[in-house]
């Protein structure tokens, strides 16, 4: 139909630092058939947006312009896993609490409701997803026990994103669409 509008798949994310990303990347092995991200697609996602039309996209873009912040540290002590009902889904690396972390991610919400999107009920678990499991992955626990003690940065964060994902049958591929950076005052 002619004029119909394309759907974007988006999300808010922060990305590590290269040296960050490269000493995640040094964790990925030990659990077999798991999906390891590359290291394009590591991020601590602030909030999953979905599909949404071009003129919402822009919307949510103009909103998240909006969003200030300071820069703050982030760090990254140990990692995890996400369980499903019978297996787990994910191992992760787990971002060291951090109250400004806390406040961006609500405001990035914040921003997304004004957007006209409906709130994420899901409590926020800041982390950087390194594999993606299924039933054919091997077990996690030696992975776990060798990785727990993992510990990088601090790094300053001093920007965030709007991503697009694309999913292709090789997996998800991340683009950045809009990098925000707002300095501190």
């Amino acid at each position: 139909m002619p004029g119909a509008m394309s759907s974007r798949r988006l999300f808010v994310a922060i990305r590590p630092p290269e040296p960050v990303a490269e000493a995640l990347l040094d964790t990925q092995e030990g659990i077999s058939g798991a999906r390891w991200q590359d290291a394009d697609n590591l991020h601590i996602t602030l909030r999953f947006i979905g599909e949404v039309d071009r003129h919402t996209a822009a919307d949510i873009e103009s909103a998240l312009d909006s969003v200030d912040f300071s820069p703050f540290p982030l760090s990254i002590a140990g990692v995890g896993q996400f369980a499903g009902k019978h297996r787990p889904k994910a191992v992760w690396a787990r971002i060291e609490p951090s109250p400004a972390l806390d406040e961006l991610q609500m405001r990035v919400e914040m921003a997304c409701r004004r957007a006209g999107l409906e709130p994420v009920t899901r409590k926020f678990v800041p982390h950087i997803t390194l594999a993606r499991l299924n039933a054919g992955s091997g077990p996690i626990d030696g992975w776990l026990a060798a990785n727990g003690p993992l510990a990088l940065g601090p790094w300053t964060a001093d920007h965030f994103a709007l991503f697009e994902s694309d999913l292709t049958p090789n997996g998800a591929i991340y683009s950045e669409l809009t990098r925000f950076r707002h300095p501190a005052r």
